[in-house]
């Protein structure tokens, strides 16, 4: 028994040395080594694309033939998702190497294909060059260095064999080759046969083109350019809230000092007024407070706080007491002046002063609340398990739950802010519908619940979107090897710390939508300021806005149609530049045509006879529809229907309207082009230039439509564009706000043309149209010589100008087709009556019109596509 009792440990002793050995065996085969590939067939390219890109792209297109006795061969042939097939695809793509070396994009996996006593794997990967920094792209390694790139081809794996094919196609830059062994060579390509990976080394010489876009694009001056445009963009604010407060009507601080005769004391109508009077004063100075506020803020965020030298903890003790500030600032609760007394708040209603108390109670506490508890983060981080700088190496699930607590609390605070403002902003300016006020006045506590919900949504959808991406980077990153948990753990740490401040300068960079919605809310208001003034005192013809008004609507112009085609040109260095000539060209333009437009050349005395009441008014219609009508009559005579008239009493008809036209200018007789239609057509739609702006607005809105789905699919066509979107930290959030400012762009293109209407040149809509198109190509055409030069892509800038121009010409026309609405009852469709205000006679001329218009679009569309 002692014998087999021995025998048996001596067997288990055995198996255990055996299955120790065994385990090491298997530890080994994990090692990549090249043993086996022997024999192998491969080929390479590499591409560099940067003619008329942005960000040069790198391509490497890479086939390797291995023979069937590499131990890993019969690996690759497995499923995709099998750990045996990524074993053996990483080692012989990627070797040793680490997740974290490589960089590289592939849109699908390698294709595998077996062939006799071979694996053939294809493999294509790219990436984009836009640091200094060395870049790793398959077998290829690239060395940006200022104005010279030096290119090695340097496999992790298959570097003791020759390669049979190896070329390099350097897209138009002088090169050098230091190899000195390439077997072609062409002006834009050089190509090796049978050579060591070892022996291939290019040296790239940048044209002065590129070196120019890359300096342009440089961290320091494209913050450079930035900040200019923020300190312009609040210097523009404060000129035009002290220029309406210095142009700000007589009549209206009159009508607020003398109340209507008939009108008690605290009747509707001297409400009305003294409260228009007071918060014309208050409205200004609040756009001031924005002013010198978002100025100090862009500053901070871009120049003080640089995220790779701060950590989170002092983040988070500047940016949630800031965020609290700007709330309180902000004073959403406020009403603007007391209708009773502008200056003072002492005579103010009982009612509405507990009302505002409430609503001061309700914003200040939340806000404290939610900012206590980020600082309560920050200060007893102990509680967390977080380290003081909040940046710990490994996070429990606990400390991770802190980190979020206090990027939602920083999000959640810098989201109020800007919503604090936008309330204000409306509310002063008269742009919110009087049930939401009501509401917010009656029942405040609800109301801040409801908008701090929403708000806590879009915070915890912001911390999503980060995480997917981060979640997608990973993936990306590790798609060969398994996820090692403390490497993965460290980056949804640095995830949560950096979200904060990543979003929140996201979020300010949009905020200057809130400088566009105070323009806005200050237009509306002194334009509600003069209607109730006309209530009481008949106002002057104008025959569109006064100056301060017009500053406001071209300000508009610039801020939302003039910076999406900044963005487009590529070059946020020139942002500070951008918006003065937006503003300046439009004003250059309006100098140019005032005189030519149809109502100028008519002469202010034809407005003071024609058009000063709404009779008159009338009467030119019922005049323009005459002259349609004759025209009409002609054309029938012509084909032989005249029904019994002749051509001299139409001809006569015509002359009396021609008459008409001529003695309503006096002295000045008219040019002969310029008839009683083109006069109907130059005063639009509506009586006044404020509504013209609404209508057009609203018309250029739906129109644009199309065209935001043209521009997003046109975007959706580039790589680097489509990847910063997915794996970008505020990439999908972006493409969001993109969707919503394409439409404010259009509707505040349409809204500028509405307003201009009357002063923009053109017998016909469609050439105001262009002529407002002419204003904005201005700058476009300096920012294409801009792009010409530096040699980067103008194609998004010349759609996006090209689909203003639609979106601007099709509001024009649905313009006049409102201007005759009366009409529509007499003709069976809208184009028979669109034909007929243009006087487009027969069907060739219809066809003829249509398709113009479509081969215009068809053609742009084709060289923007190739």
């Amino acid at each position: 028994m002692t014998r087999w009792w021995r025998l048996l440990s001596l067997i288990l002793l055995l198996a255990c040395a055996s299955g120790c050995g065994t385990t090491e065996t298997r530890e080994e085969s994990t090692d990549c080594s090249s043993g086996g590939l022997e024999g192998s067939i491969v080929k390479a390219t590499l591409r560099l694309e940067q003619h008329e890109r942005d960000v040069p792209q790198l391509t490497s297109d890479m086939s390797v033939e291995v023979p069937k006795r590499w131990r890993l061969a019969r690996h690759l042939t497995f499923s995709e998702n099998s750990p045996k097939y990524r074993q053996a695809m990483r080692c012989l793509l990627r070797g040793n190497e680490t997740s974290s070396e490589r960089n590289e994009w592939h849109q699908k996996d390698p294709t595998v294909m077996e062939t006799g006593d071979r694996v053939k794997v294809h493999y294509v990967a790219f990436t984009w060059i836009t640091t200094e920094k060395p870049v790793l792209v398959g077998p290829w390694e690239i060395a940006p260095n200022k104005d010279k790139w030096t290119i090695l081809l340097n496999p992790p794996t298959l570097r003791t064999i020759p390669w049979k094919s190896i070329e390099a196609d350097l897209g138009g830059l002088n090169f050098n080759d230091l190899s000195e062994r390439a077997s072609y060579s062409s002006e834009n390509t050089l190509s090796w046969r049978d050579q060591l990976p070892e022996t291939v080394r290019v040296e790239v010489d940048l044209s002065w083109r590129r070196t120019w876009a890359a300096v342009l694009s440089e961290s320091r001056i494209s913050t450079a350019g930035v900040v200019s445009w923020w300190v312009c963009a609040s210097i523009l604010l404060a000129v035009a809230a002290l220029r309406t407060r210095r142009y700000d009507p007589a009549a209206v601080r009159g009508a607020a000092r003398r109340a209507p005769r008939g009108a008690a004391a605290g009747g509707p109508g001297a409400q009305v007024v003294r409260t228009g009077a007071g918060r014309d004063l208050s409205l200004p100075r609040v756009l001031l407070e924005w002013a010198v506020l978002s100025v100090a803020v862009a500053l901070s965020l871009l120049l003080l706080f640089p995220r790779d030298q701060e950590s989170p903890r002092w983040h988070a003790l500047l940016c949630i007491p800031a965020g609290l500030a700007l709330i309180i600032v902000a004073r959403p609760w406020s009403r603007g002046m007391s209708p009773a007394a502008p200056r003072t708040a002492r005579h103010e209603p009982a009612r509405l002063s507990v009302a505002r108390r409430r609503q001061v109670r309700a914003v200040v506490a939340t806000a404290g609340a939610v900012a206590a508890v980020g600082l309560l983060v920050v200060v007893a981080h102990d509680l967390f398990g977080l380290p003081e700088s909040l940046a710990p190496r490994r996070a429990t699930t606990v400390g991770r739950a802190g980190l979020v607590m206090l990027g939602l609390a920083t999000m959640w605070l810098w989201l109020a802010a800007m919503s604090a403002w936008a309330w204000r902003f409306a509310r002063e300016g008269g742009l919110l519908r009087a049930r939401w006020t009501a509401r917010w006045d009656r029942a405040p506590s609800k109301s801040v619940a409801l908008v701090g919900c929403l708000l806590a949504a879009v915070a915890v959808a912001l911390l999503a979107c980060a995480w997917g991406v981060n979640e997608r980077q990973w993936k990306r990153a590790t798609w060969l090897v398994d996820r090692p948990p403390a490497s993965y753990g460290t980056t949804v740490n640095r995830v949560l710390e950096n979200f904060s401040f990543t979003d929140l300068k996201w979020a300010f960079s949009y905020s200057w939508v809130l400088t566009g919605i105070a323009l806005l809310a200050l237009l509306h208001f002194r334009n509600q300021s003069r209607r109730a003034h006309r209530r009481h005192r008949p106002e002057r013809f104008s025959l569109g806005p006064s100056r301060p008004d017009l500053l406001l609507t071209i300000s508009m112009f610039a801020f939302f149609v003039g910076l999406r085609a900044a963005r487009f040109a590529g070059a946020s260095a020139l942002y500070g530049i951008w918006l003065p000539l937006d503003i300046l060209s439009v004003y250059l333009v309006l100098a140019m045509g005032r005189r030519r437009s149809v109502l100028g050349e008519l002469g202010g005395r034809f407005r003071a006879l024609r058009l000063d009441t709404e009779g008159r008014r009338r009467e030119l219609m019922e005049k323009a529809h005459e002259y349609r009508n004759v025209n009409h009559q002609m054309y029938l005579l012509e084909q032989g229907r005249g029904g019994g008239v002749t051509c001299a009493e139409l001809e006569d008809q015509l002359r009396r309207l021609r008459g008409w036209l001529v003695a309503g200018c006096g002295r000045r007789n008219p040019p002969e082009q310029i008839s009683v239609l083109d006069a109907a057509l130059a005063w639009g739609p509506d009586g006044h230039w404020w509504s013209n702006a609404v209508r057009a607005a609203r018309l250029a809105f739906c129109f644009g439509t199309l065209a935001t789905v043209a521009l997003v699919y046109y975007q959706a066509r580039d790589l680097y564009t489509v990847d910063q979107t997915l794996y970008g930290p505020t990439g999908i959030p972006e493409a969001a706000a993109d969707l919503i400012l394409y439409q404010v762009a259009w509707a505040a293109a349409g809204f500028t043309l509405g307003a201009l209407w009357r002063l923009l040149p053109g017998r016909r809509s469609q050439a105001r149209a262009c002529y407002l198109t002419a204003a904005y190509c201005i700058p476009v055409l300096l920012a294409t010589l801009f792009i010409r030069i530096t040699d980067t892509n103008p194609r998004q800038l010349i759609l996006y100008t090209v689909l203003l121009l639609t979106v601007l010409t099709l509001t024009s026309t649905s313009m006049d087709m409102a201007t005759f609405r009366e009409e529509r009852q007499y003709w069976p469709s809208r184009l028979a009556l669109l034909l007929s205000i243009y006087q487009m006679r027969g069907l060739s001329g219809q066809i003829a019109w249509l398709l113009v218009q479509v081969g215009a679009v068809l053609a742009v569309w084709h060289n923007l596509r190739h």
